[in-house]
């Protein structure tokens, strides 16, 4: 059974699916149809805003550390009002957002719309993703705009995740 906080903001509770062995902390808010894996976190603070035509999915032995923004639409800053805006033609840049399995984002990082994050991938914190990133698997990206820092020891983490699947299959949901 996951664990979610009675202190967070769901605007479409109809949309909000969590997954067995998942915790989603307080002070989130949640605005775009939203699908959480097993065994993932979301941590205190975080944001996934776009509305209801968009989908965040968060794969299995995914997290969000505290503080991160994950936008599945946006104002277009340039040539848009910075505001809602229904009654007029936009610009809005718009798309779902998903984490492939065994991937995740640091603390206070910013993930802007249109992305798949392949398995294993990790976006360090402070980061910046803009829209339609072109993320390899297993590899770290930080910094603002988001560039490849490294790899992520793909062996290790596997391991890892063998051993919390064993354990989440193990124990019963109550």
């Amino acid at each position: 059974m996951p664990i979610v906080s009675q202190n967070i903001r769901i605007r479409y509770p109809e949309l909000f699916v969590v997954g067995a062995h998942s915790i989603v902390d307080d002070y989130c808010y949640f605005s775009a149809s939203i699908t959480i894996g097993r065994g993932c976190h979301i941590a205190p603070g975080c944001s996934v805003a776009g509305g209801r035509e968009t989908r965040f999915v968060l794969g299995d032995l995914c997290g969000l550390s505290a503080g991160a923004r994950v936008y599945t639409a946006s104002n277009d800053f340039i040539r848009d009002l910075i505001t809602l805006v229904p009654y007029v033609e936009n610009h809005a840049v718009s798309g779902d957002v998903v984490f492939e399995r065994n991937s995740g984002a640091g603390a206070n990082s910013i993930v802007m719309p249109r992305q798949r994050v392949p398995e294993g991938c990790a976006i360090g914190a402070l980061s910046y993703v803009p829209p339609e990133f072109d993320f390899e698997p297993w590899a770290i990206y930080a910094g603002i705009p988001a560039r490849k820092v490294g790899e992520r020891d793909r062996d290790a983490v596997l391991a890892q995740a063998a051993a919390m699947n064993r354990w989440m299959d193990a124990t019963p949901d109550p």
